[in-house]
Order: structure tokens, then C-alpha cells, then sequence
């Protein structure tokens, strides 16, 4: 099976709301590729390591959650940037990229599939563009729990700030680099903030608020959502698609 490449781009753009969306890069095709996909790669993002990795199985398109022309950043095309474009158009490799509307999607998305592996049950959101949601758990778990749990699915060890033993009920997370949402959270009704990183203050608000943070990988907790996305894409279309895990700590 293939598709189009301005279909699929039309598919993807509805089937996230891409238009509902302030974001700071652009969403859909980033750079143009050739005209037929047949064989998507997946990826969280396209670093040089993506594209070659995407290319030696022959991939027509590179689908990842942080692509390029962030708002803000230099517009020269050189150093690394260069690199990476050279190499996508070298290969005829279309890149899509989607970052806000594929952290917020209920189904694939970021927040969605991270709360899955929370095990907790959706009850709000909060936040800018109400990014960050908030959970509940029908049993308590208590903070040593939760990070274990976390360790195992995302395979990588969380940062925990908190009591350890306290029972947690209410949960509000939102992936990627989102911990500037803890101050807003820390004035919430819930027990602890799930994010991908941690800045220095929030010791300080963990400790002062008595909420709880959890910096469980930036890489790690936006797995999900491009691998969903992905293997929605595959049952849509009957595409063969892969998900690229190159190695991050962060």
C-alpha cells in the first residue's frame, strides 16, 4: 500500500487538530521528500542518527515529534542543521514533524499514552493551551511505587522529589520539558507533577508545597506518542511503518 505524500499530510493535520494548536515550529511537512510513501520511520527526533537509520531501511518518510525551525532559533541553514536537511534531501526523505497537537491528542498522544503507563484515570487538564492534565488512581500508590513503575515501562530511572512513602491520589503530568507547569500545579488539588526534565526550583517547590516531581526523561516520556501515532498510521493506511528508539538519556 502507499499514499500520497499531501495525503497523508492532510490525514495527520486533521486527525490531530493541528490547526487548534499556538505552537513554536511548524506542523505537517518540514522538508518535502518524494511524492509516494509506502514505509514510514518514526521517531522521537530528527537528528542525523534518525535520518540514516530511517534511510537504511529504505524509509519514505521520517514521522518524529521534534522536528527543525524552532521559533527563535537562527535561520541560517549550517552546522548540524545543514547536515540533517542535506542528508533528507540527498535520500528524497519527507520529514513530518508535530509537536503540540501530538503531546495533546487523547488517544496517541504525548500526555496519553504517558498516562497509560501512570495507570492513572483522566479527570482534567491545566496549563497553557491545557497541555498538562491531571489523573486519578483508583488505588493509591504511593511515590516509591510510582517510580518503579515508571523505571520498568520507560526503562530509564526517574528523578524523585518528595516523600517517598506518601500515598498519591490526584496526578497531573505532561511530558517533554514541561516543568515550569509545576508552579501552577504545586497550587492544585493533586500529590505529584510528572514531567520529562527538572529545573532547579522545583526541589524547592516539591519541598515548600508538599506536591511531589517526577523528571522521568524528556526522551523517555515522548516515546509514546509518536510510536502510537505511527502504528495508526500503519492500520489506517496499510503503511509498513518502524519506530527508531536512538538512544537518549535526557
Amino acid at each position: 500500500m502507499s499514499v500520497s505524500r499531501q495525503e497523508l499530510e492532510n490525514y495527520i493535520g486533521q486527525y490531530l487538530r493541528v490547526s487548534l494548536f499556538r505552537d513554536y515550529c511548524p506542523n505537517g511537512i518540514q522538508v518535502e521528500g518524494r511524492a509516494s510513501i509506502q514505509r514510514i520511520a518514526t521517531a522521537v527526533t530528527a537528528s542525523l542518527a534518525a535520518i540514516e537509520a530511517a534511510h537504511a531501511i529504505g524509509a519514505d518518510a521520517l514521522l518524529v515529534h521534534h522536528g527543525y525551525f524552532w521559533k527563535g532559533e537562527a535561520a541560517p541553514i549550517t552546522g548540524t542543521k545543514k547536515a540533517r536537511i542535506a542528508r533528507l534531501i540527498s535520500t528524497d526523505i519527507n520529514l513530518f514533524a508535530y509537536h503540540l497537537p501530538l503531546d495533546a491528542h487523547p488517544d496517541v498522544g504525548n500526555n496519553a499514552t504517558l498516562g497509560q503507563i501512570l495507570g492513572a484515570r483522566t479527570v482534567g487538564q491545566f496549563g497553557e493551551q491545557n497541555l498538562a492534565w491531571i489523573g486519578e488512581f483508583d488505588a493509591p500508590v504511593t511515590l516509591r511505587q510510582l517510580g518503579a513503575r515508571l523505571h520498568s515501562m520507560l526503562e530509564r530511572e526517574p528523578l524523585l522529589i518528595g516523600d517517598l512513602d506518601k500515598p498519591l491520589r490526584r496526578i497531573g503530568w505532561c511530558t517533554g520539558g514541561a516543568q515550569s507547569f509545576f508552579h501552577e500545579a504545586a497550587t492544585l488539588d493533586i500529590d505529584c507533577f510528572v514531567t520529562g526534565e527538572a529545573s532547579e526550583f522545583v526541589t524547592h517547590t516539591a519541598r515548600e508545597s508538599g506536591v511531589a516531581f517526577v523528571a522521568a526523561g524528556h526522551h523517555a516520556t515522548e516515546r509514546g506518542g509518536v510510536r502510537a501515532l505511527g502504528a495508526h498510521l500503519a492500520e489506517h493506511f496499510g503503511l509498513d511503518v518502524t519506530h527508531l528508539d536512538i538512544p537518549n538519556p535526557v
